[in-house]
């Protein structure tokens, strides 16, 4: 069973995305916050990283996905985000915001286990 971690500071998406996950079939583990979400990620070295971009900062997924590539963390990362509803910019995958993928907040539950 697939381990994955989602790290978001809104505990109605950590639940939402956690009964999702775990009715499909996914262990889940959560972080509510950068540091805590760097803690379980390095302790529990999950199979996929869910990473939303506004936490406490509005740019902390960012700092947060660009650490572990710099320490070499290799698990994919899919990112919420709904930064382009929030003030229109629309991110791809780049050297800058090394995630694999992004979903756009809200996620259907369907949409969320596709991409997943």
């Amino acid at each position: 069973m697939a381990l994955i971690a989602v790290i978001d500071d809104d505990p109605d998406i950590l639940e939402a995305s956690t009964l999702i996950l775990k009715a499909n079939g996914y262990e889940v583990v959560t972080a509510n916050n950068p540091e805590a979400g760097y803690k379980i990620v390095k302790e529990k070295s999950p199979d996929l990283i869910i990473l939303d971009v506004m936490m406490d900062e509005p740019d902390d997924g960012f700092f947060l996905a660009q650490r572990f590539r710099k320490e070499n963390v290799k698990i994919p990362i899919l990112m919420y985000t709904s930064i382009s509803k929030t003030i229109g910019m629309q991110f791809g995958v780049n050297e800058l915001v090394p995630v694999d993928d992004f979903v756009e907040k809200p996620i259907s539950s369907d949409e969320l286990v596709k991409k997943v």
